[in-house]
């Protein structure tokens, strides 16, 4: 039997109409390809953890999104993945039916290169820091974090590229994965009252 979290059931129970048999379809195909698979919430919406964070899904107003957590090193033989930007729109754009996921065999085959990928240890890159001002490189599950929070996106998209830079370096510079937890949902709360991330040294 799948290893089951009643939160995630609670999470597609109260999930709008249309996305309810999108993630239970997400959700039986995950624990098809990675029996092992176990499923927890971080940062408000469904994860499954296998030796790690593998891949996560989530639901809105009008769309579904799903994520791989090393979407970036996977080699996406059928061209069916996007890259994530700050849009926060998945792997797989706006998901607002099951037919706008790839069939299940390739879906299927997919999770399990990212299930292999964890098998086999494979960490993702080292983001390299850089004094020359360039293209923010936003993760997958910031982007997914703040779009739960719809006023904490409204002013992360607003912030200045410094301020969004001091946002997401505090995040992704976490030694561990439970200091990141805590300090996204610290970022998320901040944002959602209109806050830099610097915000108590700030003169009044």
């Amino acid at each position: 039997m799948p290893q089951t979290d009643p939160r995630v059931d609670a999470y597609i129970a109260k999930s709008a109409d249309f996305a309810q048999p999108i993630l239970k379809h997400l959700r039986s195909l995950i624990h098809q390809a990675c029996p092992q698979v176990q499923e927890t919430m971080k940062w408000q919406f469904p994860h499954f953890d296998h030796k790690g964070m593998m891949c996560s899904m989530a639901a809105f107003k009008k769309h579904c999104s799903f994520a791989f957590w090393k979407g970036e090193l996977m080699k996406d033989p059928d061209k069916v993945m996007t890259k994530i930007g700050e849009t926060a729109m998945g792997h797989f754009g706006k998901i607002t039916r099951i037919a706008d996921l790839p069939d299940d065999a390739i879906l299927l085959a997919y999770l399990k290169e990212a299930k292999k990928l964890n098998d086999d240890g494979i960490k993702l890159p080292k983001k390299t820091k850089s004094n020359g001002k360039k293209e923010l490189d936003v993760p997958d599950y910031f982007m997914q974090a703040l779009e739960q929070e719809p006023e904490a996106l409204a002013t992360f998209n607003n912030f200045s590229w410094s301020n969004k830079k001091e946002y997401v370096e505090w995040i992704t510079d976490a030694k561990t994965e439970a200091t990141r937890d805590k300090r996204l949902a610290t970022a998320v709360e901040w944002m959602a009252e209109g806050k830099i991330r610097n915000w108590k040294y700030v003169k009044k």
